[in-house]
């Protein structure tokens, strides 16, 4: 091996093969002979991720990627958003295109400034528009330019919603991509031409376009398309709040951080979070006679402890007394807990839970009866007892929550009626700009990386490397839930990304090169780059963030 030459060492297959310098990912791709189920978006070298263009210069260890990884899922939607763009801009020339949210297994989106009303034959219009960029197999080319001249360059297209951000970072040069005639800024890497995006959909929905994404699992398909009115009810309503406070993207945010505003913005969020635990309450105050139990289901990090604690809080001022009843106490023995695919226990499936003692003990205690409420301890993986005693009287109403919350199977022994579902959830209210939104999962481990590491010890790495599997345990035992609900709450608050920052930065730091949770890191990191700090000073004690944060006036 000459001073020209490196060598590549490639994880997928552990080979080695010693190539020239300035070998792309893709020529050396095909040396090591990899063979992915479906085409290679970029790797991870050295823990980083790269895109399918990035050259060789220096030994580096390899991971290649298809659309299966969480990131080659990504590049994918990233890239699919830039043709729907092109699309918008070729077939409704002048009309805004906004990636608002995900819900049912795609992306909502809307489109402003248009001549009329968007219809049917429009959105297959553009899905067709969008299917022809595709089969052109179009390059999607990276570039690299002095801030100011992308800045005139963004102006000239009436990408005004990327100017202030790109601003605020302060970077003497500026990344943008180019797909032919149009350009934008995603925030991340993208395939490498438009030919890699042959599976997508796009649908009429409500006023207006579901961009539909392949299935990660298989990828050559198309996500089902699942109803989510309820889910889609509560992202518009606060949608419709963001609006009146003007704060629908990451610069209103920013901006609101810089003029002095972010007092009154803080007190404004939190005042709405109230006003709509109250207005909880009182659905079930109202149906107080036949409602013996609350069931708060939802996601890791959604702050479902403390809404409880606010709901119980409203209750009392209804006249209603709650009552508390861990779910977590009926876990069955360690011995006796069901084992998932890879061999390891499966607290998060519904059988960890003694079903029967649980179901027998409601119904008891709405038969007015006196139960002795068992303890769980997590250290010894046994139940016991204490002596600790539960009865429900007329004036009491049962607060259970847990992940099994909304399912049926859950609470069989009870009607129906007597029965009140609350799923909760940190539904992201913020984009970065009209082409990029803020996944609601970015939310909620950030929210989990600044608890874990305040409250649990744990590193952001070791957060990170648990996070794949909560997710696979929220998308079977929580999401195909969701719909049951009889209301959502939405824990998000418009500005924590900005109070978080100062806090999640230094732990993600932490984690260093050689880690494999290194990329995910640093992706976060750089997302927060684009956020102005608040200080947390004006949040209130009883707010969902302290949760995670400190300073609660709740004992948890």
């Amino acid at each position: 091996m000459n001073k020209k030459e490196i060598k590549i060492k490639c994880l997928n297959n552990d080979k080695v093969i010693v190539v020239p310098r300035g070998t792309t990912l893709l020529e050396a791709a095909e040396k090591l002979d990899v063979n992915l189920s479906n085409p290679i978006l970029g790797a991870m070298v050295n823990n980083r991720l790269r895109n399918a263009g990035y050259e060789f210069f220096q030994p580096k260890t390899v991971r290649f990627i298809d659309v299966t990884h969480v990131d080659g899922m990504r590049m994918y939607i990233r890239s699919l958003s830039f043709v729907l763009y092109a699309a918008v801009q070729e077939m409704l020339p002048g009309a805004r295109l906004r990636i608002e949210h995900s819900v049912s297994k795609g992306f909502y989106c809307e489109l402003d400034n248009l001549e009329r009303e968007l219809t049917v034959q429009m959105t297959i219009d553009l899905a067709e528009k969008m299917r022809e960029i595709v089969a052109k197999d179009i390059p999607i080319e990276k570039y690299k330019e002095e801030t100011d001249e992308v800045i005139k360059l963004f102006d000239a297209h009436s990408l005004c919603d990327k100017i202030d951000l790109i601003k605020h970072r302060g970077q003497n040069y500026t990344s943008y991509y180019k797909m032919g005639k149009h350009i934008g800024v995603f925030y991340g890497f993208m395939v490498p031409s438009t030919g890699y995006l042959p599976v997508f959909d796009l649908n009429k929905y409500y006023n207006g376009m579901l961009l539909r994404l392949p299935k990660a699992s298989k990828p050559d398909t198309v996500e089902d398309l699942i109803i989510q009115n309820k889910l889609f009810e509560i992202f518009r309503e606060f949608s419709q709040w963001n609006k009146i406070l003007n704060v629908t993207k990451i610069s209103d945010l920013n901006k609101a951080a810089g003029n002095g505003k972010s007092e009154t913005l803080i007190k404004v969020t939190e005042a709405l979070h109230e006003k709509k635990i109250s207005q909880i309450a009182d659905r079930i105050a109202a149906r107080k006679n036949k409602i013996k139990i609350v069931l708060i289901s939802g996601p890791s990090s959604s702050g479902k402890t403390t809404f409880g604690k606010r709901l119980a809080v409203q209750l009392l001022v209804a006249g209603i007394k709650p009552l508390n009843l861990s779910l977590d106490n009926y876990f069955v023995n360690r011995d006796n807990t069901p084992l998932d695919e890879n061999g390891d226990f499966d607290f998060e499936a519904l059988e960890a839970i003694d079903l029967k003692l649980f179901n027998e003990h409601l119904v008891a205690l709405l038969d007015g009866k006196e139960v002795e409420i068992p303890r769980f301890s997590f250290e010894t993986g046994e139940r016991f007892y204490n002596g600790e005693k539960l009865k429900m009287g007329s004036e009491n109403i049962l607060i259970i929550e847990g992940i099994h919350g909304l399912n049926p199977a859950l609470t069989p022994s009870v009607a129906d009626e007597a029965k009140y579902k609350v799923y909760v959830s940190a539904l992201t209210g913020i984009n970065i700009d009209d082409h990029t939104r803020i996944p609601t999962t970015d939310n909620r481990l950030i929210r989990r990386i600044v608890r874990d590491y305040k409250y649990r010890k744990y590193s952001a790495q070791d957060t990170i490397s648990r996070w794949a599997s909560v997710r696979r345990g929220e998308e079977k035992h929580i999401f195909p839930y969701q719909e049951e609900a009889d209301v959502m709450f939405n824990t998000a608050l418009l500005y924590e990304f900005a109070v978080l920052k100062p806090f999640a930065e230094p732990i993600l730091l932490e984690v260093q090169p050689n880690q494999p949770e290194y990329s995910e890191a640093t992706r976060l990191l750089k997302f927060f780059s684009y956020f102005k700090p608040m200080q947390p000073n004006g949040i209130p004690p009883t707010s969902i963030l302290r949760e995670f944060l400190g300073g609660s006036s709740f004992t948890y």
